[in-house]
């Protein structure tokens, strides 16, 4: 476990958290809820003062906070945006968020956001233009990149690499972290017919900093990645066999559509203690034994939502 601990950045297993959402803002203010931690969407906070921002700060000064983003867009053909890194930066610095995520997708070209996370093509080509954006990034932020597995809907006819070796090449190649979407790989599964078992054996486990779990719709020819109910069962057992090949990683809850009250949602994750087992339980660490707010140097998606999800 040592070796494996230093590929991770010294990162630590946080536990079990959830996303922050404004709807719980009063909640978690009133309750201080025994939840692990929080992940934060980074652009809910980029440019906010105010409240969102007086909650977030009072947040993280209790509770340990990971930063989530869904605009970096890594896969594009756009210069980078320095303005964008430059606040991203700025934002972990004040929050000491423990480590900043994003998608290994694209969300626009030609100055346009398109809200939404795409596909790119899984080859040589595009590995390599991710890998030199990915080692740029690193270099503003000043810490590793963690990048997620998305769902997809659609394929490329030039792609020459399964995802999971695209992932793992990418992450070796660009020395960036993973977070392994669960819900992600079981939905991609269905709507492209491989094997979500040897996605989750394939990964560089090594790598894996954290994982997602969530919802997904079933319109019967195809799953949406749309975080909006409980974790189905399929999900937790490949959740279940990643938690066993990684050692254990942080794991957080989505639910960003039809939110329910704060319990719900936190219970929902707590899910993962029973899902595991005794013999895993002892790899989720309480959360009194956590460092708090630690100093580390097209198909519809819920994207949309998360990013006016600002109160």
């Amino acid at each position: 476990m040592a070796a494996m601990t230093s590929r991770r950045f010294s990162l630590p297993n946080l536990g079990l958290g959830v996303g922050l959402r404004n709807v719980h803002f009063s909640y978690i203010l009133e309750n201080q809820p025994e939840v692990d931690w929080f992940e934060i969407i980074s652009e809910n906070f980029m440019d906010s003062g105010g409240r969102p921002r007086h909650v977030l700060d009072e947040i993280a000064e209790r509770y340990s906070v990971v930063m989530h983003g869904v605009s970096l867009s890594i896969g594009s053909t756009d210069p980078l945006d320095f303005d964008y890194l430059k606040k991203l930066k700025r934002l972990a610095d004040d929050t000491r968020a423990v480590w900043v995520s994003d998608h290994l997708c694209w969300t626009g070209v030609a100055g346009l956001n398109a809200h939404d996370l795409l596909p790119i093509p899984l080859n040589e080509s595009t590995l390599a233009h991710v890998v030199r954006r990915i080692r740029t990034v690193q270099d503003v932020i000043e810490r590793p990149l963690i990048l997620e597995n998305p769902s997809t809907y659609v394929g490329f006819a030039d792609s020459t690499l399964t995802e999971y070796q695209f992932i793992g090449h990418m992450a070796e190649e660009a020395d960036c972290g993973l977070l392994l979407d669960i819900n992600n790989v079981y939905v991609s599964s269905v709507n492209h017919d491989f094997d979500p078992a040897e996605y989750i054996e394939s990964v560089p486990h090594e790598r894996v900093v954290q994982f997602h779990l969530a919802g997904h719709t079933d319109c019967g020819t195809h799953l949406i990645d749309t975080h909006d109910g409980q974790v189905v069962d399929s999900v937790w057992r490949l959740f279940r066999r990643a938690h066993e090949l990684t050692g254990g990683a942080a794991t957080l809850l989505e639910w960003d559509a039809n939110i329910p009250e704060f319990p719900v949602l936190h219970a929902e994750v707590l899910k993962a203690r029973d899902y595991l087992g005794e013999e895993s339980r002892d790899a989720i660490p309480a959360r009194s034994s956590l460092a708090v707010g630690p100093d580390v140097s097209v198909m519809p998606h819920p994207l949309n939502f998360i990013v006016a999800n600002v109160e």
